[in-house]
């Protein structure tokens, strides 16, 4: 316990503090130097916390299908990074013929494509999926390739010598020791694959964060506070999606050293 008091202590004296600038700047801004449009640029936080108090059913529903969607594309598009990373470590031909075609694919802004694929798709739900996918897609296959590469040529050789078959050298030795690089990919792109999501609502859906916050930016300073209110519910969903990507990679990967009780720390 002392442990963990000494760990979280300086984060919530800073975090205070940030807490109390904040405040004091939005207060000088707005009641000392009377600028205009003060609050659209640094709200009061106490005011924020009020605005997602009062409308956080609405935040919720809304909140649950970007979440919904942008999991699903998380989803889709970790398995198939992961996929074709296992292809890839299995061949080299295969890497070099698929490598400049996976960065070329993301030199495309995603700003860019989302119009297009909701243009093609024509619904938004399917368009929210596509775009996190495609977001996901990259840093899970080029991490968790890193770690299946990384794999020790000693512990490949003992393999080998006990005449240890290719798949079974995968889900016994490379697998595993891909699986942090799996994770540092899907860590990555837990937070992204919100965002994504968002960006396509922003074009011309129903439903979704990106709905209400594109709304009340174009209401000006009536709905000032539901407009920041709607962007701390979207970082919250993001770093939920983190938190369950970190969660699972505690779970699944208990020997990394990040995760090990260090002299006798309980």
């Amino acid at each position: 316990m002392k442990i963990i008091h000494n760990r979280l202590f300086p984060v919530f004296v800073i975090g205070l503090a940030l807490l109390v600038l904040w405040e004091t700047a939005s207060w000088y801004l707005t009641e000392v130097l009377d600028t205009n449009m003060a609050q659209s640029k640094l709200p009061y936080l106490h005011e924020m916390a009020a605005t997602l108090f009062t409308y956080s059913p609405t935040l919720l529903h809304e909140g649950w299908s970007t979440f919904m969607n942008a999991g699903l594309g998380f989803l889709l598009g970790a398995a198939v990074g992961s996929l074709l990373a296992i292809i890839m470590s299995l061949s080299v031909w295969v890497e070099r013929v698929s490598f400049p075609y996976i960065i070329i694919s993301q030199m495309i802004p995603v700003l860019g494509l989302a119009p297009i694929i909701y243009g093609i798709v024509q619904d938004e739900n399917w368009s929210r999926i596509v775009i996190a996918a495609y977001i996901t897609f990259f840093p899970v296959n080029l991490n968790l390739l890193k770690g299946l590469r990384s794999t020790s040529p000693q512990a490949l050789e003992l393999m080998r010598s006990y005449a240890a078959r290719t798949w079974s050298i995968y889900w016994k030795l490379r697998l595993p020791n891909g699986l942090p690089g799996l994770f540092s990919g899907l860590k990555i792109a837990a937070p992204l694959s919100v965002t994504a999501a968002i960006l396509v609502e922003m074009m011309g859906a129903q439903h979704g964060l990106g709905v209400i916050m594109l709304r009340n930016l174009y209401y000006g300073p009536a709905n000032t506070y539901l407009f920041w209110s709607t962007v701390a519910a979207a970082a919250l969903t993001g770093i939920i999606n983190y938190l369950i990507i970190s969660g699972l990679e505690r779970a699944l990967t208990p020997w990394q050293p990040a995760y090990r009780n260090k002299g006798g720390e309980r």
